[in-house]
């Protein structure tokens, strides 16, 4: 029985607004932290404390997200224009 491969090619990556996504998903998970955090006895009760954490975890990744994706862009930028830049 043969294995199974592709024989296409893999299409090309989407590019879009990255920075602003990584953003908002981290605001998202650090409102969910703030609206979770008056009621965390109720989830402690009940056994569901670890929600919480997993909300300000997402908000703490996000951050290094957020410093991950600048860096990213700087850099594709820095090499856009280098390869734009006249060879001496």
């Amino acid at each position: 029985m043969k294995k199974w491969t592709p024989t296409h090619e893999a299409p090309p990556p989407l590019e879009g607004p990255v920075v602003p996504t990584i953003v908002g998903g981290t605001v998202l998970w650090f409102v969910l932290f703030l609206v979770q955090l008056p009621f965390y006895g109720w989830f402690d009760d009940r056994g569901h404390a670890w929600w919480v954490w997993t909300c300000l975890a997402g908000a703490g990744l996000g951050l290094i997200g957020i410093w991950y994706v600048r860096k990213r862009d700087a850099a594709l930028r820095r090499a856009g224009r280098d390869a734009a830049r006249p060879a001496p």
